[in-house]
């Protein structure tokens, strides 16, 4: 059995080429995805997770991950601290909003404290540790926004109160 077959048209009252259904006109949208995530503490370290997965596998990143349908961006933060380090988060504050327009993606990091500094690597992970500031591997962190979310993070240290931060002046996401 055949699918419904799309072209790319302009559809009526827009002003750029979506995939259109040829039988009914449904517009398929396809929109951008939104990444999830947070820079979380316990006392002066910072949790990452050495990913097992591509893309960039091998490397550090905080954990961090798409959102899923249904859920609100605080729970899947919280989720995806779980999934890659088996971390329970408290969520502080927003952190960073950074777009990368590249890869169609928003992505929302919070700024975390661990409830308990016992963390173990998910499936998605090789390996997870907390690092001192001094001992992050800035050479082998995973993304842009990662690096972007770290120096953000050490930017509001100790501040209860802050503006989230987005890209940083003339970066190329």
């Amino acid at each position: 059995m055949n699918g419904p077959s799309f072209s790319l048209k302009v559809p009526a009252g827009d002003n750029r080429s979506r995939r259109v259904c040829d039988a009914c006109g449904f517009v398929d949208y396809v929109n951008p995805r939104i990444v999830v995530g947070a820079v979380c503490a316990w006392e002066d370290r910072v949790l990452l997770c050495r990913r097992a997965i591509e893309p960039r596998q091998g490397f550090w990143t905080v954990p961090a991950g798409f959102l899923e349908e249904g859920e609100s961006v605080e729970a899947g933060a919280r989720r995806e601290a779980w999934e890659e380090a088996r971390a329970d988060i408290q969520i502080d504050a927003l952190l960073g909003l950074y777009s990368v327009p590249r890869l169609s993606q928003v992505q929302i990091m919070f700024r975390a404290r661990l409830v308990s500094p016992a963390v173990a690597a998910g499936e998605e992970s090789l390996e997870v540790r907390l690092y001192g500031w001094g001992d992050i591997p800035w050479d082998d962190l995973a993304f842009p926004s990662v690096l972007w979310a770290l120096q953000h993070f050490e930017e509001v240290r100790g501040q209860g109160v802050f503006a989230a931060r987005s890209n940083p002046p003339g970066t190329v996401p």
